[in-house]
């Protein structure tokens, strides 16, 4: 497919990940809850593989968290969702300009593209033109030799001009200040230890 890669935006509800991998999967952006079932579903069939030691917490607890609609997805479900859908699933990470590939042992024909700004998943699709309706977009591409062909150069490149345009949160500096208290935080670390403290979870970004 001729065209150009674009990133649709996904809201902003805690559940990016999943509405994220919903709209590449099936141009579905409401899927999240039904993929926290999936998740939840095959982690409660494996408690063997899907220990404590691999979740960070026991079996019961996750799937009770998972289910949760505040709550974050990350590798773990990006992982289980690459083979409950039987496709790589490629998520770039903006800051870095990194791309972590899920499903690729696996050997899938097919991948599917995502980018991560630190905080927020949206999904990456090639459009045949700048302003075409997403119902054009191309969200599913074929693997051969390891490779998506063109489309993964085009991939990265955007990446890298969206970190050369800052569109990503440093979570480790960023400044966040607790929507209860007013108290100022820096980085991922000093939120949670706040969060944990005083129970207070509603943070907002500030420069």
């Amino acid at each position: 497919m001729e065209g150009i890669v674009v990133r649709r935006v996904i809201p902003s509800d805690n559940s990016c990940l999943f509405n994220a991998v919903g709209f590449v999967m099936d141009h579905d952006k409401h899927k999240a809850s039904e993929l926290r079932q999936v998740i939840a579903a095959t982690v409660a069939s494996d408690p063997t593989k899907y220990s404590e030691a691999f979740l960070g917490k026991s079996n019961e607890d996750y799937c009770t968290w998972i289910l949760d609609s505040e709550k974050w997805g990350g590798a773990i479900e990006l992982s289980i969702l690459a083979d409950y859908y039987g496709r790589e699933i490629a998520a770039y990470d903006i800051q870095t300009t990194r791309c972590d590939l899920y499903g690729q042992e696996r050997k899938y024909s097919e991948r599917v593209m995502l980018i991560y700004d630190g905080l927020h998943y949206d999904a990456l699709a090639m459009s045949p033109f700048e302003g075409a309706p997403e119902e054009f977009d191309q969200t599913i591409f074929a693997v051969q030799d390891g490779t998506i062909g063109p489309v993964e150069g085009l991939a990265l490149n955007f990446t890298k001009e969206q970190q050369r345009k800052r569109r990503f949160t440093d979570t480790a500096n960023f400044t966040l200040r607790c929507g209860v208290c007013q108290i100022g935080v820096i980085g991922q670390k000093e939120a949670v230890e706040h969060a944990q403290a005083t129970g207070h979870v509603n943070f907002q970004e500030y420069r």
